[in-house]
């Protein structure tokens, strides 16, 4: 199986402007997470970005797509990439989050895997164990619901599925179920990404803010499975970058 990764990279982040360039341990995040990708089985690494900066900053280390500034998601930006980098249409192409530094390079083969294993799916991703009532009811942890067969059914902000009684009064003891939290991590196939640009943003995926629900709501079916690897949170806020600042930074120390 052959795979390319490909990793957005918006300077004008919403909550964190310039997140790809934020410093962990004297590296921008982008070449944090470009890095994490070049060590798995992918045939090749590409950034796709519109700002100069992160080109500028990568130095390098891995080729830069130039893309343009108007996509309304990640995955808009990843076909124009498909475009200009000439990919087949059933060629693989891996979604890796430019703000997920600390992804580990198996869960990156896993799903690049999982896709080509399912060939009913145009989509695939990964989810893990939600531990900590926190996190369920954390708008920024995304949460993912699947049938037995591993095919997505919904993703929220929300805490889904709701525990009835549990979480009526305003409980959150989460002992009596499961959850799941979805990884930022997609492998799809490139003649799906040329579907995907020509339909408009679905109210549902303009409601949650979570680009995987136009695919759902235009029919298309998603393969989840749970991770091979633990995959520490990505960067969504100054919290989660000042968490993994510290960590990286004990890395070093060691």
């Amino acid at each position: 199986m052959s795979f390319y990764v490909v990793v957005p990279a918006r300077y004008a982040s919403t909550r964190l402007p310039g997140k790809p360039l934020a410093d962990l341990a004297g590296k921008p995040m982008v070449a944090r997470v470009a890095e994490r990708c070049q060590s798995s089985e992918a045939a090749s690494v590409y950034v796709a970005t519109d700002d100069q900066r992160i080109e500028t900053a990568l130095d390098g280390l891995v080729p830069v797509v130039m893309t343009r500034e108007d996509h309304p998601s990640g995955t808009d930006r990843l076909q124009e990439v498909a475009v200009k980098l000439g990919l087949a249409d059933d060629d693989i192409i891996v979604n890796v989050q430019g703000d997920e530094p600390l992804i580990p390079a198996a869960v990156i083969n896993q799903v690049a895997a999982n896709l080509a294993a399912n060939p009913d799916c145009q989509m695939a991703t990964l989810c893990e164990p939600i531990e900590h009532s926190d996190d369920l009811f954390n708008p920024n942890v995304v949460k993912a619901v699947f049938d037995a067969n591993g095919k997505a059914l919904y993703f929220s902000r929300a805490p889904i599925p709701w525990h009835r009684d549990a979480f009526a009064e305003g409980g959150r003891d989460i002992s009596g179920g499961q959850w799941w939290r979805h990884i930022g991590i997609y492998a799809y196939r490139v003649a799906f990404l040329h579907r995907y640009v020509t339909w408009e943003p679905a109210s549902l995926e303009k409601l949650e803010s979570l680009e995987q629900l136009r695919a759902m709501a235009n029919g298309e079916s998603i393969h989840i499975a749970p991770s091979c690897e633990a995959v520490p949170g990505g960067i969504d806020t100054p919290e989660d970058l000042q968490r993994v600042q510290a960590l990286l930074a004990a890395q070093e120390k060691e």
